[in-house]
């Protein structure tokens, strides 16, 4: 045969690598354009043999119009050791007549000195005359080449393309700079303003190039070009350089979820805050399951649990979501009640069946079942035990706090070991044993919701409405205590006139003395507040009074709200459960047992940033040392660091005394991770953790849409007013009577709380911070309107009902 046809092209030692390949592609359903194979039997050494023309006048009679592509197809030509790119001629938009003739010139071109330079130099034997394929000419708008891994890194997961408008040979050749793409996943990085490819067309060519990639079992070196909007392969060979190798292939699940530890710790957390927060974990729960009867040797079977319940992804923090599984699987009663035991992870989604089935036992039945039950009423014996003696714990947990934050150095004058030695004692005398905010936290959660449930039941709406009022209005919860302080200093500055003293900071407030001390009395209470409070590297107030100046000064020039001096009503039981006296006995019991449990919760949350402020203080001390000694360039690089890192330098098990270049390579990750926007509220992936900092960024999703949606009523009152949506409560502010519209809020944002008329939060519970301070502010307050601020806009008119926890949009 003269004249081999598409389907019969496919043995490479007649049709040539080129054109076996472009076979093999368009037998799998590939894009390709029509062609057809000149071999060996259509020439006499280079020149055609008889009849050669009429064949190939029928053939591109089959092909279609031209213009046409005339190509080499050697041998030895796009292999997966040799490619020969470059060494053969190739003539483009060929007309009719002149296939011929560019057949033999691209016949004769492999005795070129090119070619027998490029093949002595592999040892391959000398000349090589190729076999000729010619194409159908693509009309491209837009060609180009791409590799199905990176070839300069050897990265396996990369696809580089580059791009050029029109035919893509002018940039194969070397010519042109094409427009360079990296696709990564589905993210595909490119320049900022494209102009050859937009980023859909990227991830189609890298598709593309994945795509051959799997046909031939190798990495591929593609050319493609758009012909219109249709994407065509023109050609594909092996990537002949080094790459790294694949890795064995990892199918064990992985689940990752910030949706609520985002609360916490959202966006970046420095690498200090992250080690401490993943050992306070560890040792916070195992101290928990502990409590719920777990053994001590089955805690330490499963420290690797405990030690990994937290994962650090691009700089953010997500709850490993199959080790707090495996951490619920391990407690009693888990066979009896799994589902109800899923619902305390508190995540939005369920995890996905292959990993629950093949974690925990299976249902309990039979024997199995008693044995289970005896051991969660062991448990349950254990609980009462431990609400009996609540109180003497919580004593003793303040006075091993109180010790440790009082006793100890200077930390002004402190030195390395001193200091190592004051934060070794918070590790044992408060991460080790966090017994009292332990019991408590779980009493709550049974109290609250089982005295919840039952005024559900037995009062209606109203009897849920008298809880929000019994639960959330505590005159005793410290967390509302910062919002009266306030007003109360509000009021000294509208009685003396001292608006202009705020200006100029605490020193200021001298020229008024009441004032000056109710300042300097909250922060010595309050010192350790701050937005983003347990984030280490966060400024607190005792730091950065500037914000609770502003709260001031917002409120003072607001006026007194009408509730704020307000008494509360009484709770009038009788009229919330009329004619049930037994009912309203054992509710009463239970509701002021729960209201208990929730104002301690809150008060020793409290002593937790107490905790973190003097950890924060013992670490800049640190910072300090180091700085001095020449090992960092900052005392704040100390944040850059981890918490071993920190001791193994002051107590000798470090791995390097090169600190400044830990510090340096962390701050070059920071940068980039900041520059990068955040990774999914919820990631899966199969293999280690570490590769989840190259999955994709999450697609955008539309907005919300609708003028109306509920979420949970926390504070009663209807309130229409101009909605301002706040982020960031540092650097942006809410003017007098607008509603704050937030994602999360925490004890920060104290200056845009004074001038809210309403809140309405993302996220949040009737518990959260928002619901207790807008309670004690006398001011509707709606939480759990997810992507509220997708939702409303700045400037929308929005109506906030925080009984019912209806949020409407009232533009028109």
């Amino acid at each position: 045969m003269v004249v081999i046809p598409p389907d019969q092209a496919g043995d490479a030692q007649v049709s040539g690598g080129k054109a076996a390949s472009l076979a093999r592609l368009l037998a799998e359903g590939f894009e390709v354009p029509g062609f057809f194979v000149l071999p060996e039997a259509a020439f006499d050494g280079v020149e055609p043999v008889d009849g050669l023309g009429d064949e190939i006048t029928k053939a591109l009679g089959r092909l279609g119009p031209g213009p046409y592509a005339v190509r080499s197809s050697g041998r030895d030509e796009d292999g997966a050791e040799h490619s020969h790119a470059g060494h053969f001629d190739t003539f483009l938009n060929v007309a009719t007549d002149e296939v011929l003739a560019k057949a033999k010139a691209v016949r004769a071109s492999g005795l070129g000195d090119t070619v027998q330079t490029y093949r002595g130099a592999r040892g391959l034997e000398g000349a090589h005359l190729p076999a000729v394929l010619v194409q159908a000419m693509v009309p491209a708008r837009v060609a180009g080449i791409a590799f199905s891994a990176d070839p300069v890194s050897g990265a396996r997961d990369v696809v580089v393309i580059s791009a050029t408008l029109g035919l893509g040979e002018a940039l194969v050749g070397g010519e042109v700079d094409g427009e360079s793409w990296h696709v990564t996943g589905d993210t595909a990085t490119g320049p900022d303003v494209p102009e050859v490819l937009t980023p859909d067309e990227a991830r189609a060519v890298a598709a593309l190039a994945r795509k051959a990639e799997a046909t031939f079992g190798a990495p591929q070196d593609i050319e493609w070009a758009y012909d219109g909007a249709k994407l065509k392969l023109l050609q594909s060979r092996a990537i002949t350089t080094a790459l790294r190798p694949l890795a064995t292939p990892d199918t064990a699940l992985v689940v990752l979820d910030n949706s609520n530890i985002v609360e916490s710790y959202p966006g970046l957390v420095s690498p200090l805050t992250y080690s401490f927060a993943t050992y306070c974990y560890d040792r916070v729960y195992r101290g928990f399951v502990g409590l719920l009867g777990l053994s001590q040797r089955r805690i330490a079977a499963n420290a690797t649990i405990f030690a990994n319940l937290l994962t650090r992804v691009d700089g953010r923090v997500y709850y490993n979501l199959g080790n707090w599984y495996r951490a619920l699987a391990l407690l009693p009663g888990f066979s009896l009640n799994r589902g109800y035991m899923e619902t305390m992870m508190g995540v939005s989604d369920p995890l996905p069946d292959e990993m629950t089935k093949g974690i925990g036992p299976p249902p309990a039945t039979g024997a199995r079942k008693v044995v289970e039950i005896g051991r969660l009423a062991f448990v349950g014996a254990g609980l009462i035990w431990q609400a009996l003696r609540l109180g003497r714990t919580k004593a003793r947990f303040m006075d091993r706090l109180n010790s440790a934050l009082s006793d100890g150095p200077d930390l002004d004058r402190a030195t390395l070991t001193e200091l190592a030695q004051v934060y070794r004692r918070i590790e044992a005398s408060l991460l080790d044993r966090w017994d009292a905010p332990l019991v408590n936290d779980f009493l709550c959660m049974i109290g609250f919701g089982a005295s919840r449930s039952l005024l559900g039941r037995w009062a209606g709406e109203a009897g849920l409405q008298f809880h929000n009022e019994l639960m959330i209005g505590q005159g005793d919860i410290i967390s509302a205590e910062p919002a009266r302080r306030i007003a109360a200093m509000a009021e000294m500055v509208r009685a003396e006139g001292a608006q202009d003293a705020l200006d100029n900071g605490r020193a200021g407030l001298d020229a008024y003395p009441a004032l000056a001390a109710a300042f300097d009395d909250y922060l010595a209470v309050f010192g350790d507040r701050c937005t983003q409070e347990l984030k280490l590297e966060s400024i607190p107030l005792g730091n950065d009074p500037g914000p609770l100046l502003a709260a001031i000064g917002a409120a003072a020039g607001r006026g007194p709200r009408a509730d704020d001096a307000a008494e509360r009503v009484a709770t009038d039981w009788a009229e919330v459960i009329p004619g049930k006296p037994f009912r309203r006995f054992a509710i009463r019991i239970l509701s002021n047992w729960a209201r208990a449990r929730v104002r301690d919760r809150e008060n020793l949350r409290f002593e937790r940033t107490r905790i973190f402020g003097h950890a924060r203080r013992v670490f800049l001390a640190m910072g300090r040392e180091f700085h001095a000694l020449g090992l960092i360039e900052d005392p704040r690089d100390v944040f850059l660091l981890t918490v071993d890192e920190v001791l193994g330098a002051v107590e000798g098990a470090g791995l390097s005394a090169n600190l400044s270049g830990l510090v340096a390579l962390r701050k070059a990750e920071m940068a980039a991770a900041e520059a990068r926007p955040d990774p999914p509220e919820r990631i899966t992936l199969r293999g280690a953790a570490v590769t989840a900092a190259s999955l994709t960024a999450p697609e955008e999703t539309a907005a919300p849409t609708g003028d109306a949606r509920q979420g949970t009523g926390c504070s009663a009152g209807t309130v229409r007013a101009v909605a301002r949506v706040i982020r960031d409560p540092r650097s942006e502010t809410l003017a007098p009577g607008e509603i704050l519209v937030a994602r999360n809020t925490d004890p920060g944002w104290i200056a845009v709380f004074s001038n809210a008329s309403a809140i309405v939060v993302e996220r949040g519970s009737l518990l959260s911070h928002s619901a207790i301070v807008a309670r004690e502010m006398g001011i509707p307050c709606v939480v759990g309107i997810g992507d509220a601020t997708r939702w409303i806009t700045s400037g929308d008119v929005i109506e906030v009902d925080g009984a019912t926890g209806d949020v409407r949009i009232c533009n028109d």
